[in-house]
């Protein structure tokens, strides 16, 4: 490494959770390469990092092409003499009812979201495994456990990226490999991803309450990084709160997003906004004729700085696996008393019958 911090690479580096990562990881010094589609967002992100004290290397890459993900990587490991981390990010998104999902938008989102992480995974095995050392974070969410209406082509990518990697783990133990892979598993982040993906429902997107800010992503991933033996980190209490409800009462959870996931993934348009967007699907939001979007979104005014499933994900070794479940229980009441179900929770199902083909948005 020269002396010169680690080699860093961050995928869909331009904007959101991306963004923040690759500046936190060079706040301490590492070298980091920003991949992603967005010229102008990549150029902000390259600023940002040299601002913090690193050194940026900017990489244009559709992380679907699995040559050009393997050139990108080479391109690196030529540039900074290998590589020691490698963090999947880039994604793409289409916000709709999956009967009005088309096949090319879905296989799209899937390779994209899906196969990005696949290719961008082997591209980094080809630097770490010869060499036994390096980590993969897998950045993930609270979907890769739990799907919700109106995302399901990103549900399923990211459901599909928890089962690779749980796979490749494996194999790498079995192999007593030195090159470690963890995973990530993110809340609602209040990132410019809402202003991107190509939506056709009638409201703005939006994140479903709690949100945070994309530096407690990015705290995290830079900490999985340096602690990759974990296999993964549940980072928020909604997160947290979400999974456990999940694994204890499915079904209750299948009839609560039911009721409640299209109204709290929408918000009322702006003056004059018309229905729906193009999204960032074929072409970079922040392309030629584009602008650089930076790591927010328009969710500050609502979104957390911290939280303490935060440090408990941190340091559940000192405390105990015990510590962490009450920690989340303790979530999961908060979250019942905002709204959100519990396993003993009584929740009204939809009613029975055919119903309309899109539930009305209630501003």
């Amino acid at each position: 490494m020269r002396g010169r911090g680690r080699a860093v690479v961050v995928t869909g580096a331009g904007g959101g959770v991306g963004r923040a990562t690759a500046v936190a990881f060079a706040a301490r010094g590492d070298r980091v390469a920003l991949l992603g589609r967005g010229r102008e967002g990549l150029a902000g992100a390259a600023d940002d990092v040299q601002r913090a004290g690193g050194e940026a290397l900017v990489v244009s890459v559709d992380m679907a092409d699995a040559k050009a993900v393997e050139d990108a990587a080479q391109q690196v490991a030529d540039a900074f003499g290998g590589i020691d981390v490698w963090v999947n990010n880039a994604f793409a998104g289409v916000f709709a009812p999956f009967t009005e999902i088309t096949p090319d938008e879905f296989r799209r989102v899937t390779e994209v979201t899906y196969l990005g992480y696949v290719f961008g995974t082997r591209a980094a095995l080809r630097h770490m495994l010869p060499r036994d050392r390096g980590t993969i974070v897998q950045v993930g969410s609270a979907l890769a456990y739990r799907g919700v209406p109106l995302q399901s082509a990103y549900c399923g990518a990211k459901h599909a990226i928890q089962g690779f990697n749980e796979s490749l783990r494996c194999e790498l133990l079995r192999d007593g490999s030195r090159v470690r892979t963890t995973m990530v598993q993110l809340p609602a982040v209040n990132t410019p991803q809402f202003e991107w993906v190509l939506n056709r429902m009638p409201g703005r997107p939006r994140p479903v309450a709690p949100v945070y800010q994309p530096e407690v992503a990015a705290r995290a991933i830079v900490h999985a990084a340096a602690h990759p033996r974990r296999r993964e980190y549940w980072i928020g209490g909604s997160t947290a709160a979400a999974l456990l409800a999940n694994a204890v009462a499915p079904g209750l959870l299948d009839r609560y997003l039911a009721r409640t996931g299209y109204d709290s993934q929408q918000e009322p348009r702006q003056p004059g906004e018309e229905p729906g967007g193009a999204g960032n699907l074929w072409a970079p939001a922040d392309g030629p004729h584009g602008h650089d979007h930076g790591a927010h979104g328009r969710f500050d005014a609502e979104s957390r700085d911290g939280d303490p499933q935060e440090w408990l994900s941190r340091n559940r070794s000192r405390l105990g696996a015990g510590l962490l479940v009450a920690g989340a229980l303790g979530a999961m009441g908060a979250l019942a008393a905002a709204g959100w179900p519990t396993a003993g929770a009584p929740s009204s199902p939809p009613r029975r019958g055919r119903g309309r083909s899109r539930p009305s948005y209630r501003p």
